[in-house]
């Protein structure tokens, strides 16, 4: 089993892009938005902690020494860290939320496909949006109802390592279990790749956490992202 700050690595390194230095770039999507300026990952087993590019040599070093400060736990204290960050420029962002990996035992899972160009018209009407991502998201898995994708779980963010679930399911069939079925199976699909499966949301995303307590996820960390 891989130690909590390894996952917090691999984590890391699915969400961002990093430059030559090691600092974080962009956010690893087509997109490529800039990544936070900054990002704490908390683990029992210890804090890791990364910087934007453009944070200046005084700026790191105050954040270096509060990271160095906090005990390790999965409790994250944004306050003293956003505090900081707008001394030197305002902060619009700021994001927190736990980061889980999956048991070593995942139930199969019915009624379930796996998403290929050849039948991406399954998602339509519902899912049309994420025609675009098939192929960039795969293993993108969802869950049929009347032959029609009405969930969906897809590999938003990867890497040859890991990959990290995103997840939706159409207003019309929510409180049916199938985003929990649908992240299932979506992971079972990863470990066939010989990748990890890993899922992440925020703390005021009620229904996420919901389904990472229904499938038994284990929170090895938490994130904390400030821009």
């Amino acid at each position: 089993m891989i130690d909590a700050r390894s996952l917090m690595r691999l984590h890391v390194e699915a969400l961002f892009t990093r430059d030559a230095a090691g600092r974080l770039f962009s956010v690893n999507d087509r997109e490529g938005a800039p990544a936070p300026r900054f990002f704490l990952g908390r683990t029992d087993e210890g804090n890791l902690w990364w910087f934007r590019g453009d944070v200046g040599p005084d700026l790191a070093r105050d954040l270096d020494a509060l990271c160095e400060s906090q005990p390790t736990g999965l409790e994250v204290d944004a306050a003293l860290f956003v505090a900081r960050l707008a001394r030197e420029a305002p902060v619009h962002r700021t994001w927190a939320g736990p980061v889980f990996r999956f048991p070593s035992d995942l139930r199969e899972v019915d009624h379930t496909l796996r998403v290929t160009p050849d039948n991406a018209a399954v998602l339509s009407p519902y899912l049309e949006d994420w025609r675009d991502d098939v192929s960039v998201s795969a293993p993108m898995v969802v869950m049929l109802e009347g032959g029609k994708a009405v969930s969906l779980c897809a590999s938003v963010r990867v890497t040859p390592q890991a990959h990290e679930a995103g997840v939706e399911t159409h207003g019309d069939f929510r409180g049916r279990g199938y985003a929990a079925q649908t992240v299932a199976a979506w992971a079972r699909a990863v470990r066939d790749l010989d990748r990890i499966p890993l899922y992440s949301t925020s703390w005021e995303n009620d229904s996420s956490r919901a389904v990472a307590n229904k499938l038994g996820l284990i929170q090895f960390g938490a994130d904390l992202h400030v821009t």
